[in-house]
């Protein structure tokens, strides 16, 4: 039975698109400086539009970073109240030579819309607003549950705006649960809760030797080389194998219980598939002994994202660089205690630095992992939904990546938070001719028309 929610958005499907449409034509990249007149016109289109719809105290926030966007619907007395979250802000598109089609100017291919920020988070966003209108359409101006709309324009620089909001306006963001739409489908068809993700501690080290760039010929075999100091500190972090040696670092590492890897056993999943089409090496590394779902998904790990320092130009420059550095992350797994990691990485890097060499260590975000039960009504919600969208089966999952607003509504307004994303393995978020899947789009504003409703 199609609820008269579901029936509007069916019928609305087109001026959703185009809607969408338009907010993807606006760069709201937030990395970049010259982009704030962007973000700031991304945040007045979604808010003109949620006050359009009939969403109330609908304000845009301005913060040291980019703007919040708050509104709210609470009339729906003795009924549970959801915090719906999503983000406005995209990656840089660069490199452009790459895309097929202009980053900034939305197209349609085979069933897809290309466009940065098609699927992260911009097309997912316009699913939760999409969904309200749906809602308050066949409702008569009136919403099965209260709502409350917290959207953020920093996601994709470390939320910090976000994060301080949030314990400042505990009373104003109190909810029963969040429902967060920044996720994907395990594969096509196959209706998903990401239910894990892994925490992270990333940050920089940076080494000193001499006190300027020295010439290698005359001062080789006297200065101390920085670069060479860095090399010999991180070969140390980890084993050949992928064991990072950080004493102490798998202490507290909890396991994913025996049902969990089971329903991970039944996952469509090939090895060889995921080798060549989406990493696309000759082999798959990783610690011997896990599965590679186990290995991305449960397992802590440590990586090496980038070594700034000496000269790198073409050509020859025979440079003992006076400093360094090398940008460094851990992702951390559940009852892993960033805080305690990251005293231990410290005081290990420490213990491995060469003599002549100064080391400063700088943190550029940390957060701890997070599971969510699944035993609460708003999952079994959220699953039954699915079921009436998808007809099939819901799969729990977790992710490798980090959400950390996810890990702030559970710890900060102790809420469950419900991760039902719509989008494909595929679909190059981050990278570029990102897409989303157009069927997905509007899969995704049907299940959050169905899923508020059975709370309601």
């Amino acid at each position: 039975m199609a609820s008269s929610a579901v029936d509007f958005a069916r019928s609305n499907q087109q001026r959703f698109l185009n809607e969408l449409k338009d907010l993807l034509r606006i760069p709201s990249v937030s990395t970049l400086e010259e982009h704030k007149p962007d973000i700031q016109k991304a945040a007045e289109y979604v808010s003109k539009e949620l006050r359009r719809i009939g969403m109330e105290n609908v304000e845009v926030i301005p913060t040291k970073g980019h703007p919040l966007i708050y509104a709210d619907w609470l009339h729906a007395a003795g009924k549970p109240t959801v915090l719906c979250y999503a983000h406005y802000d995209v990656q840089p598109a660069e490199p452009l030579d790459e895309w097929h089609t202009p980053p900034f100017e939305p197209t349609e291919r085979n069933n897809n819309i290309y466009a940065r920020g098609a699927v992260d988070d911009k097309g997912q966003l316009w699913m939760e607003v999409k969904a309200l209108e749906a809602l308050m359409q066949s409702g008569g101006g009136k919403l099965p549950i209260n709502v409350k709309v917290i959207f953020e324009g920093e996601e994709e620089v470390g939320g910090e705006a976000i994060a301080e909001y949030l314990r400042k306006q505990k009373a104003k963001l109190e909810a029963d649960f969040a429902l967060v739409c920044d996720t994907e489908l395990f594969a096509p068809d196959i209706p998903t809760l990401c239910v894990g993700l892994r925490g992270l501690v990333y940050t920089e080290i940076e080494a000193r030797g001499a006190k300027t760039d020295l010439h290698s010929g005359v001062y080789g075999g006297a200065a101390p080389n920085p670069l060479f100091a860095l090399v010999e500190i991180i070969s140390k972090l980890k084993d050949a194998k992928g064991k990072v040696l950080i004493p102490g670092f798998y202490k507290n590492v909890k396991a994913p219980s025996k049902d969990e890897l089971k329903a991970w056993k039944r996952l469509p999943f090939n090895e060889e598939h995921y080798r060549k089409t989406e990493v696309g090496s000759k082999v798959l590394t990783g610690e011997p002994g896990y599965s590679v779902l186990y290995r991305t998904w449960a397992r802590p790990t440590l990586e090496v994202h980038g070594m700034p320092g000496g000269f790198t130009a073409a050509g020859a420059k025979t440079v003992i660089p006076a400093k360094a550095s090398a940008k460094v992350s851990m992702r951390l797994v559940p009852n892993q205690d960033a805080d305690d990691i990251l005293k231990r990485y410290t005081a290990f890097v420490k213990k491995l630095t060469p003599k002549g060499i100064d080391l400063k260590i700088t943190v550029q975000s940390k957060g701890p992992a997070c599971v969510v039960g699944t035993d609460n009504r708003y999952i079994k919600a959220a699953t039954e939904a699915l079921h009436d969208t998808f007809k099939k089966e819901t799969v729990f999952i977790r992710s490798g990546g980090s959400i950390p607003i996810v890990t702030d509504f559970q710890d900060v307004l102790k809420i469950p938070s419900v991760m039902m994303g719509f989008g494909l393995p595929d679909d190059n978020l981050h990278a570029p001719n990102e897409k989303f899947h157009i069927p997905n789009f509007y899969r995704g504003i049907e299940t959050i028309c169905r899923f508020f409703e059975k709370l309601g």
